[in-house]
Formats: C-alpha cells, sequence, structure tokens
C-alpha cells in the first residue's frame, strides 16, 4: 500500500498543487521559495492535528485570501444554494494491492471493485455556510465599532477583515476528514460522494502514519549541548517497546539489579552520617522502621542524561562529541532520529504498524561538505529499505521524501525520483517528475541518457538556478563570469551618469548557472523547457562554404551550426546576419519553438560588428579588440606567429585560425591582461547583448 499522489490547494504557496510520489523514496528539489517546506508544514498540520499544529491566517494563499476577503464584503449574503464551500485541502491518493492487509482501510473504501484500487482521503480546514453567515454577522458589528473608533478619532487607522481573521478565523473554520470516491475510468474524484471520517469515528492513525525530520534541527556543538547523548536512551526505550534485541535488553536489565546490590552496600557507608543525623534529631524511633539509601537503577533512566557519546581520536584519547565539527554532528544526530523514528513506526509490542508510514526529511545536507552529501544519498535508501518490520512478522513499507537544496544529492541521486518545484507566477507551485522528461525524448536515441550523465555536479546546480547560460566551449567558461563583471561596472556606470535606476540586479547578484554544452545544446532544448528559466544560448555562426568547409562569413554560404538550424528552422545565412534581438527569441509553444519577442530563450551568434561578422568567439574578439592585443602579443601566452599582427592585411579570422595554440590560455591572457576594471579591451556585440537581456526580469 502506498500514497502515489499528494494534491494541496490554498495553503501558502501551494494554491493549486500535486506531487507524484514514488514507491520508497522521492527527492524533492527546487529553488528558494518554491513551497519545499510548505509540503512538510501542510502534511503536519492536516494529518498530525495538534494544539501546536494550528493553522494561522498567514498559513491562507494569498489568492485564497483576497478571494475570502471579496467573499465577506460582498454587499449581500449568498444563498445556500450559491455558496461554494471555502477551504485549504490536502488529499492523499492512496493505492493498494491484492497482497495488502485491508482490515485498516475497509472502513473508508468507497468502491468493492476489485479493479478500482485506489483510496482518496481528504482533509479540509473549511468554512460551511451556517459559519460564513456568522462570519458576515460578526464581521458587520466588528466594521461598525471601527467606524465608531474613527469617528471619535480622525487619526485612527481602522482594522480591516484581514486584521479581523488574524484573530478569529479559527472561530468559523473547521477540520473535516472525508473518504472520497475515485472513478478509475476519468482518474477523477466524486466529491460529492463521501464517508465523513469524523461523523462515523473512523480514525487515520492505523492507515497513515506520519514523522518528519525538520531542517532545524537541534544540533549544536556548544559544551552544555548532549544531543547524540540524550537520544542514546530514547533510541532504547523505543527498543524495548518492540522487543527488539529482547536478548540485550533482558541483559543490561540482569546487569543493572547486580549493580544495585554492590551499590546499595556502598551507599550504606556514603550516607551514614546523614542517616545517623536524622536518627539523632529523633525522626527515627527504636523498633522502627530504619531508612537506608539503596541503590534503584531504573533502565531507562538511567541513559536519560547518563550516556555520553564520544568520538575517538586514536588508540588513547577518546573526545566529547561537542568537539567533532557541525556536519558530523548533524550527519549523525539525523541517524539517530531516523533510528528513532523508524521504532515509532513499529508502534510499541501490541500493534501493528499502520499501512503506509511517511517519513519527511527535510534539507539533509546542512553543515555537510559535498563528500558527506554523496554518502548520505548513496546509503539513505539502504538505511531505510528494511522498512518497519517487526520481529513478529508484520511488516509495511517506508515511504520518505526529503527535500533539498543540493546539487551534489542531486548529480548522485537517481533521476527517476526527483520531483522538479517551480513558481508559476501568480499561479502558485507546480511539480514536475523528472522521469517524464525521458518520454518527451525520442527513446531510441541516447539523449536522454546523454543528458542524465552530463548533469553531474558543477551542472546539477541548474535545477536551483533562476536564469540559465548555455555556451560552447572552455573559452566562454572562463570568460563569461568576468564578461559578467564587465557589464555590471559599465552599466553601474552608466546609470550612474544618466542619473537613473537599474530596475534589475546586476549580473554577478542573480542566480544564473553557466553550463558548457558543446555543441550538443539543441539536445538541452526539452529539459529548459522542463525547468522553464529564462535561459541565453551563446553559440557560433559557423559559415561554410559551398563544399562545407568552414569559412570566413564573408565567404560563407550556409552554416553548420546544429543548435542554430534547431531553433531557427529552415533560415539562410544572409537571414541570420540580417536579425536583430527580437528575432533570437524563442517560445515553446505545441511543442515546437516559435520566435516570440517575450520568450525565454535567446540564441545568440555573431554579428556584424564595426563593418565585420566573425564566425567564432577567438574571431571576434580579435576583430574589435586588436588595439588590446598587438601591445601585448609578446606576452600572450596562448600566441604563436605574433608579427602576423602587425600586419592590418591580416584578417582577425586568418589571426584566430593560425596565431592562436589554444584557446583556453587565449582565454586567460585576456582575465591576466585587463586592467582593474576591464575597460582596455571590448565585449564583442552579440554577448553583451545576449547578458543584457539575460539580466532584465
Amino acid at each position: 500500500m502506498k500514497i502515489f499522489k499528494i494534491e494541496i490547494t490554498n495553503y501558502r504557496l501551494l494554491r493549486n498543487f500535486s506531487v507524484d510520489l514514488e514507491d520508497e523514496l522521492s527527492l524533492v528539489i527546487g529553488k528558494n521559495n518554491t513551497g519545499k517546506t510548505s509540503i512538510l508544514s501542510s502534511l503536519e498540520k492536516f494529518l498530525n492535528q495538534s494544539e501546536k499544529n494550528k493553522f494561522t491566517f498567514d498559513d491562507f494563499n494569498i489568492v485564497f485570501k483576497n478571494s475570502l476577503k471579496a467573499l465577506i464584503n460582498q454587499a449581500d449574503d449568498l444563498s445556500e444554494a450559491d455558496y461554494e464551500v471555502t477551504h485549504m485541502s490536502l488529499k492523499l491518493f492512496i493505492e493498494y494491492t491484492e497482497a495488502d492487509n485491508l482490515a485498516n482501510v475497509s472502513r473508508v473504501m468507497m468502491d468493492l471493485d476489485p479493479e478500482n484500487n485506489v483510496i482518496v482521503l481528504g482533509f479540509e480546514y473549511l468554512l460551511d455556510f451556517v459559519s460564513y453567515k456568522n462570519l458576515k454577522e460578526d464581521y458587520r458589528t466588528f466594521k461598525a465599532r471601527e467606524a465608531a473608533k474613527v469617528a471619535e478619532d480622525a487619526n485612527y487607522k481602522p482594522l480591516d477583515v484581514f486584521d479581523f481573521l488574524k484573530s478569529n478565523h479559527h472561530k468559523y473554520f473547521r477540520h473535516s476528514r472525508k473518504s472520497y470516491e475515485f472513478d478509475k475510468s476519468t482518474r477523477l474524484i466524486n466529491e460529492a460522494s463521501f464517508i465523513d471520517l469524523l461523523k462515523e469515528e473512523i480514525s487515520i492513525k492505523d492507515i497513515i502514519n506520519f514523522k518528519f525530520i525538520s531542517a532545524r534541527r537541534d544540533v549544536t556543538n556548544k559544551e552544555y549541548d548532549k544531543t547524540l547523548s540524550g537520544q542514546t536512551s530514547k533510541i532504547y526505550k523505543k527498543t524495548e517497546e518492540n522487543e527488539d534485541r529482547s536478548q540485550a535488553v533482558e541483559k543490561f536489565k540482569d546487569t543493572l539489579t547486580n549493580t544495585d546490590v554492590t551499590l546499595s552496600t556502598i551507599y550504606s557507608s556514603l550516607f551514614r552520617e546523614i542517616i545517623d543525623k536524622v536518627k539523632s534529631f529523633g525522626g527515627i524511633k527504636k523498633n522502627d522502621s530504619d531508612i537506608e539509601i539503596i541503590s534503584t537503577l531504573q533502565h531507562r533512566e538511567l541513559l536519560e542524561g547518563n550516556t555520553t557519546v564520544v568520538y575517538r581520536h586514536d588508540t588513547d584519547n577518546q573526545l566529547p562529541e561537542n568537539y567533532n565539527g557541525l556536519g558530523y554532528m548533524n550527519l549523525i544526530s539525523m541517524i539517530f532520529e531516523i533510528e528513532i523514528l523508524v521504532h515509532e513506526f513499529k508502534r510499541e509490542k501490541e500493534r501493528i504498524p499502520a499501512d503506509i508510514n511517511l517519513l519527511f526529511i527535510e534539507e539533509p545536507e546542512a553543515h555537510t561538505h559535498p563528500q558527506m552529501q554523496y554518502v548520505f544519498i548513496k546509503n539513505i535508501k539502504h538505511l531505510l529499505k528494511e522498512g518497519v518490520v517487526r520481529s513478529d512478522g508484520q511488516s509495511r513499507n517506508l515511504q520518505y521524501i526529503i527535500t533539498t537544496h543540493s546539487s551534489h544529492i542531486v548529480a548522485d541521486s537517481d533521476f527517476a525520483d526527483i520531483k522538479y518545484l517551480k513558481r508559476e507566477n501568480n499561479d502558485g507551485v507546480t511539480a514536475r517528475n523528472l522521469k517524464d522528461l525521458r518520454k518527451e525524448y525520442d527513446e531510441e536515441t541516447t539523449q536522454y541518457q546523454f543528458l542524465k550523465q552530463y548533469l553531474t555536479i558543477s551542472r546539477a546546480e541548474i535545477f536551483f538556478a533562476d536564469k540559465a547560460i548555455l555556451i560552447e566551449g572552455d573559452t566562454e567558461r572562463i570568460l563569461i563570469p568576468t564578461i559578467m563583471r564587465k557589464i555590471d561596472i559599465e552599466e553601474q556606470k552608466r546609470i550612474k551618469d544618466a542619473g537613473e535606476t537599474d530596475p534589475n540586479l546586476p549580473l554577478l547578484s542573480q542566480n544564473i548557472s553557466i553550463v558548457e554544452v558543446g555543441a550538443y545544446c539543441h539536445i538541452f532544448e526539452r529539459f529548459i523547457d522542463f525547468l522553464g528559466i529564462k535561459t541565453l544560448i551563446i553559440t557560433d555562426l559557423d559559415a561554410v562554404d559551398g563544399e562545407g568547409k568552414k569559412c570566413e562569413v564573408s565567404a560563407g554560404v550556409s552554416y553548420s551550426n546544429e543548435a542554430i538550424s534547431f531553433f531557427y528552422g529552415a533560415v539562410s545565412l544572409d537571414d541570420l546576419k540580417g536579425y536583430t534581438l527580437t528575432n533570437k527569441c524563442f517560445d515553446k509553444a505545441a511543442g515546437t519553438w516559435t520566435t516570440n519577442s517575450d520568450g525565454k530563450v535567446c540564441v545568440a551568434y555573431q554579428t556584424l560588428e564595426d563593418g565585420y561578422n566573425a564566425r567564432s568567439f577567438e574571431d571576434g574578439f580579435i576583430q574589435i579588440n586588436r588595439d588590446f592585443i598587438r601591445p601585448l602579443k609578446n606576452d600572450f601566452k596562448a600566441l604563436q606567429n605574433r608579427d602576423d599582427f602587425d600586419d592590418p592585411t591580416i584578417q582577425s579570422y586568418a589571426l584566430a585560425a593560425n596565431c592562436i595554440k589554444k584557446k583556453t590560455h587565449f582565454a586567460l591572457d585576456i582575465i591576466y591582461h585587463s586592467d582593474r576594471i576591464f575597460s582596455n579591451w571590448r565585449i564583442p556585440s552579440y554577448i553583451k547583448e545576449g547578458l543584457l537581456w539575460l539580466k532584465k526580469d
């Protein structure tokens, strides 16, 4: 039995949210503020309702707040027939098989058709019609009181409907739990047909057991903290309750009994004076019972605060736990917590585990270095694969959700487990399965496999970026950050001199991921569309002659760049030379990239500059920076045939081809010989134009 989908509505960022869950691990990723913590919070508040987990007004989605405001401020009251129940909700879609024990879920099953093996449990925080009427009436009274205060004091700022709801929403909203009918043919819920779990007094604790490890873990290396040590007693308590390792438990208890006898003998001497003093005050009469101080070690209490985790430094030295780094303490503390929670999933000895055991681990990478993050994600499935098997044979699977911001964890994960969260303007957050991307690639090619293998550690950071730059080679990889810095300096000066204000952040202050893709950026087009982030593709025009050989653009009749062919389609070299920025922006519609001036993808290539159209970056850079290179030609380590720079008849295309020994060294030479503000050389216009486009929101 498993949860295969979660739906959340009107909760914080999750306005109309749905995410699929895998059988075991679901790795939820995304940039900051995409609702990862909101998923955890909603599960906790809906499934583990308590005084500590009450909903607040700030839990209401912004659009939901505004619709609620409009509903309350509406002049006329709605009739019951016209009123639609207003609510936040969580829905869990559960799938079972013939092998599952259905004893716990039998009371919530809406369909006995063996082919319909889906149960949908719904949890709501709702405003029903009666409460809506009461709310409207009470708010009218509240509004009248506020108006009276304004009449008495013109400077008084009246409270509005949001102020009223912040303090009073819990008086009108109530909890609801239902099991909905699920239509197997349409895969939709029939919300009109349900079982009221609260009315029928049906508990879900035996169906779903939800636990979590928050990112705000109590991990510190202060001297007084005994975080790991304190957890040993919890692990022992859970072990004893579940009767696991019974021989070890009994041996521990027997040892304590023998220790009690030994310590009682010592105590009789240790506390003799104080006992005699009590007697001397007449507290103990002859023939009355004597007081004694004996040892009564309780196995649970002994471990509580009386065990210390230490780290062995070498053969002769042990160091306290707080002497270790926060990363190790975080990792070990998390493993301790997982061990405790797994024991809680198993429950006490007379109860079998719940049908579904869901564990949520938030941001396990806290304080840990990259290698430790690899180790965690490699071993987490092994750590939890035993699920909640009990010694009596009763067992249940364990599903777990992990959220992360770590590109290292993502790079070493199974892509099939990844759920990518993305904000969609005012429409809230959407979740996409990375495994669905495979379906979009042609399974007869190796493109998807190539993508998976390529998104290694350094490239996986693109999952957490706001924008991306796809580049061809090492030259751009080395120079683009410097070019971005140069643009930031130039734009800052330009805007200051003009007395203007820049509405956009500097390029280097934005969350931009630079990914080197070689000549394969067209393979990444589905991935770009999947991420939905603004992307600049910087490529070369790659002009060719009539025989298909590379040549100067002025002598070219076509081009060999596959990326340009993919995005621009069947256009000529002359067409490309005449295009402006508007023609270089694209959006995907109905599966096809089409020109759109407001598109999220821009494909930039060399254009006419100073009367010359370059073929490559080196060609274009030399053309506009010959005066920068010539005086330094003997200092540029990457150059050969240096005297060619003194011959004005030799064009930049030939200089790039004949004088540059290694492109990466040429890029490093440019940076090394730059002045403090990079003002002694110019940026090729196609790169500058593209980066200025990317800079804008």
